[in-house]
């Protein structure tokens, strides 16, 4: 019940905010949502839109989210699976989740990390000491795998950062496409943020069952 309220004020909250510049955000069911980040203009993945998913737990927002890069990124602190060490994203005492940080949080605390990666906590210890001390060898490669994963085939314009998708809204189907871009496949469709609000409050009218 401490969930299905939480979610149904985010998502208004959402609905009602402004767009965050680079970061895009929205429902696919009551616990599962999609977003995307523009890379960092000055960083190995700028003109990169990566994409992450995000799974509500039962007990949220006393647990964190769980979430993960879709889109394959070169990283010290994102692991092949799309894995992130990041402090908030973990329970204390050894992280430093609370439950009055929320999605907009954490997408934010994300994309900084991106432009500024921590080597010293690392997920991929062969890349961060590659940050450490080589540092030009490791800017090449996260610019090769960002040209090759989040480049050539997103579904923004890879110009995301001047033009930012409002963090509410889920990105438009006919939107000007990359060159290259693989075709976007319109069989699959998410949750428009009134439909889910909606099931939300339906579910929590639900009684559950003995």
């Amino acid at each position: 019940m401490q969930r299905l309220a939480r979610m149904k004020r985010e998502l208004q909250m959402l609905q009602n905010n402004p767009s965050l510049p680079g970061i895009a955000c929205w429902p696919k069911s009551i616990d599962h949502l999609e977003a995307q980040i523009a890379g960092r203009s000055e960083s190995p993945y700028e003109g990169g839109v990566f994409k992450l998913k995000i799974d509500i737990p039962e007990r949220y927002p006393f647990e964190p989210p769980q979430v993960t890069f879709v889109t394959p990124i070169y990283h010290p602190n994102i692991d092949s699976a799309g894995r992130i060490c990041l402090n908030i994203l973990k329970l204390p005492p050894n992280g430093g989740w609370k439950p009055c940080l929320n999605i907009s949080t954490i997408l934010t605390s994300i994309q900084v990390l991106m432009a500024e990666p921590n080597p010293d906590d690392p997920l991929m210890a062969d890349i961060a000491n590659e940050f450490k001390y080589s540092n030009e060898e490791f800017n090449q490669k996260a610019k090769l795998w960002t040209e090759k994963h989040a480049i050539k085939n997103n579904l923004f314009r890879s110009s995301v950062q001047e033009k930012p998708t409002p963090l509410t809204e889920k990105p438009s189907e006919d939107a000007v496409m990359p060159e290259k871009a693989e075709p976007v496949n319109s069989n699959k469709r998410s949750l428009p943020l009134k439909e889910a609000d909606q099931e939300i409050s339906k579910m929590s009218k639900t009684p559950k069952s003995s």
